[in-house]
C-alpha cells in the first residue's frame, strides 16, 4: 500500500489534539501538525510524538484553509507522498480508517477524495452536541462536497490549487467545487472515519457557530455562483424577510403577524419531518433540534450580512470563533 501522510490543524485543542495525534501515529508514515496561535501545550505535545510542527504567523488572519495549505506544503517537503489525510484537531481517527480509505481511493483512479462518517463523542452532553451528531451523518456514495476530514490524492490537491486561505467557513465546500471542476470524483464510503468532540455546551457557542455558517454560505456563493442557493434562500426568508414582516405586523397588522407565525410553524413542522427521515425519533430531542434548526436562520443571516459588510468595506475575512 502507498505511504500516507497526515495534516492535523488546531488551536488550543488540549486533550482533543492529544487523542487526535495519538490515533494517527500508528496509521501514517508522516505526521504534520499546524498550529494557529495556541496558548496551551499543543505544540510541545505534537513535537513529543515526533510530528513536524508548523506554527502559523500572525501577519495573516488564521483560517483552516491557510493551515491546511501550510500543512500540505510541509508534508510534501518531508517525502514524496501520493496521499494525504486532512484531519481537524478536535477529531480522533478510527483505528482502521486509513486502511479503509486507501482501499477505496486506490481502487478507482478517478477518485480525488474519499471521506467517511464522522460521529460526535458526547452527543448526550448538550443539545448542541446532539445537533452536530445529526449533521455529521450523511448518505454514502458519490458526493459534491464534504467536511474537513478527507483523504486526498496529492495530485488532486495540486490540480485544485489547494484551499482558498481567504475563506473562513465552508472552505471545504469551496475546495470540493474546484476539485470537481478539475474532473476528480469525490466519494463517501459507508465506514466510520472520525470521532468529533464539539464540546459545545452553551447557547452562545452554538449561535456563533451558526453565524459563521452564514458567513460561509455568502462567501462561497460569491466564488461559485449558485452554490448554497437553497441555504441562502431559506436564510433570507426566515432570517430576514419574515422577522421584518413580524415587526411590521406587531406594529400595524395583527393579520400579518399571524401569517408570519403560521409560516414559522409550517417550517418547524417540515424540519421535524426531515429529522424523522434521518432517524431522529426520540422526544423531546426531536422538537429541541427542530427548534434550533429553525432559529439558526437568524444567526445565519447575521453571518451573511457580516460577510457582505466586510467585502464592501474591503476588510480582512477573519475567523468567527465560537469556542
Amino acid at each position: 500500500m502507498s505511504a500516507v501522510g497526515a495534516v492535523v490543524i488546531g488551536r488550543n485543542e488540549g486533550i482533543r489534539l492529544q487523542r487526535c495525534l495519538k490515533s494517527l501515529v500508528p496509521q501514517v508514515a508522516h505526521l504534520v501538525y499546524v498550529d494557529s496561535g495556541s496558548q496551551d501545550d499543543s505544540v510541545a505535545f505534537a513535537r513529543s510524538l515526533g510530528a513536524t510542527v508548523v506554527e502559523l504567523g500572525t501577519e495573516t488572519p488564521f483560517t483552516a484553509a491557510r493551515a491546511r495549505n501550510a500543512g500540505f506544503e510541509a508534508l510534501m517537503g518531508l517525502a514524496e507522498l501520493d496521499f494525504v489525510q486532512f484531519i481537524d484537531g478536535d477529531c480522533t481517527v478510527e483505528p482502521d480508517w486509513i486502511m479503509q480509505g486507501m482501499a477505496a481511493i486506490t481502487a478507482d483512479p478517478s477518485l480525488g477524495l474519499v471521506t467517511g462518517w464522522r460521529r460526535e463523542i458526547h452527543p448526550d452532553n448538550s443539545i448542541y452536541n446532539a445537533l452536530c451528531d445529526v449533521e455529521w451523518h450523511r448518505p454514502a456514495g458519490e458526493i459534491k462536497a464534504c467536511g474537513g476530514d478527507m483523504l486526498l490524492r496529492a495530485m488532486a490537491f495540486d490540480d485544485a490549487k489547494g484551499f482558498d486561505p481567504t475563506v473562513i467557513a465552508a472552505e471545504d465546500d469551496e475546495f470540493c467545487q474546484r476539485l470537481a471542476a478539475a474532473n476528480w470524483k469525490l466519494l463517501r464510503i459507508p465506514r466510520q472515519m472520525t470521532i468529533h468532540d464539539a464540546n459545545m455546551l452553551h447557547f452562545s457557542e452554538w449561535w456563533k457557530r451558526a453565524e459563521r455558517s452564514g458567513h460561509g454560505f455568502a462567501q462561497v456563493a460569491d466564488l461559485h455562483i449558485g452554490y448554497f442557493s437553497a441555504e441562502r434562500k431559506r436564510v433570507l426568508v426566515f432570517g430576514g424577510i419574515l422577522p421584518l414582516m413580524a415587526l411590521i405586523g406587531l406594529l400595524f397588522s395583527t393579520a400579518l403577524l399571524f401569517g408570519v407565525i403560521t409560516a414559522y410553524g409550517l417550517s418547524y413542522g417540515r424540519t421535524i419531518l426531515g429529522l424523522k427521515k434521518q432517524g431522529v425519533e426520540e422526544r423531546p430531542l426531536l422538537y429541541q433540534l427542530s427548534g434550533l434548526l429553525s432559529l439558526s436562520k437568524l444567526p445565519n443571516m447575521i453571518g451573511m450580512i457580516r460577510y457582505y459588510w466586510r467585502k464592501h468595506m474591503g476588510r480582512d475575512m477573519r475567523l468567527i470563533e465560537y469556542k
